[in-house]
Formats: structure tokens, C-alpha cells, sequence
């Protein structure tokens, strides 16, 4: 088993950054591929980055790219999500979720690839 907790989110003004980690119990992170998903009120859960398991490639959504990063810490089990230049669209509750035993050299916001999620942050950006 593999237990997810996010953490990190918040309010914060327009412009400003946040870091959500993704931090892992119960099992390692180390061979999981592990994606950032995020809900705002009223819509579908989107895709907005991901990370392989061997943190070789990463994948960002186009209206995250340029202002999110993506990374992992081994170590600590865990994975980063560095958003910059928050906006008031970016509002939403943001979910991690793993695919344990995953070597693919790519990663994917299919949902139904990941066999593990947290249960979210919240994140609140005003104008």
C-alpha cells in the first residue's frame, strides 16, 4: 500500500508562489511515477504535471507551463510542485497520485493510470 498526503496549499495573492509536496507512508516513492491533478469548483479534475519515476522527464499542462515545476526528493519520499506567478485560475484543490512500478521514460494525466492519490490541497489564489 501506498499512502498519499499533499500539503503546502493555501491563500496567496495574485502573482505570488506556493510549494505543495507530495509526501509518501507506508511504502517508497522511488519506482512510482507520480502526477499533480487539480479541481476547481464546478469543473473536471485536469492534469496539470507530472513526473516519471526516474524524474527523467516531466510533463506540464500549457496553462501551467513556464510558471510550475515539477520535482522529486528521493530522500524525503517525496514530490514538489513549485508554482509560480499564481493566478486566480489556478484555484483549485490539487491532488497526487502514484503509479507504483512504473519505468515508463514518459508520464501521463491519464487519471486511470495511477493507482494511488491523496486526498488534495487546497489552493486559493485572490486578485
Amino acid at each position: 500500500q501506498l499512502q498519499l498526503v499533499e500539503s503546502g496549499g493555501g491563500l496567496v495573492q495574485f502573482g505570488r508562489s506556493l510549494r505543495l509536496s507530495c509526501t509518501a507512508s507506508a511504502s517508497t516513492l522511488d519506482y512510482a511515477a507520480v502526477g499533480w491533478f487539480r479541481q476547481a469548483p464546478g469543473k473536471e479534475r485536469e492534469g496539470v504535471s507530472c513526473i516519471t519515476s526516474g524524474a527523467s522527464n516531466t510533463n506540464y499542462a500549457d496553462s501551467v507551463k513556464g510558471r510550475f515545476t515539477v520535482s522529486r526528493d528521493y530522500a524525503k519520499n517525496t514530490v514538489y510542485l513549485q508554482m509560480n506567478s499564481l493566478k486566480a485560475e489556478d484555484t483549485a484543490v490539487y491532488f497526487c497520485a502514484a503509479k507504483r512500478y512504473d519505468f515508463s521514460s514518459e508520464c501521463t494525466f491519464r487519471e486511470s493510470t495511477y493507482d494511488y492519490w491523496g486526498e488534495g490541497t487546497q489552493v486559493t489564489v485572490s486578485s
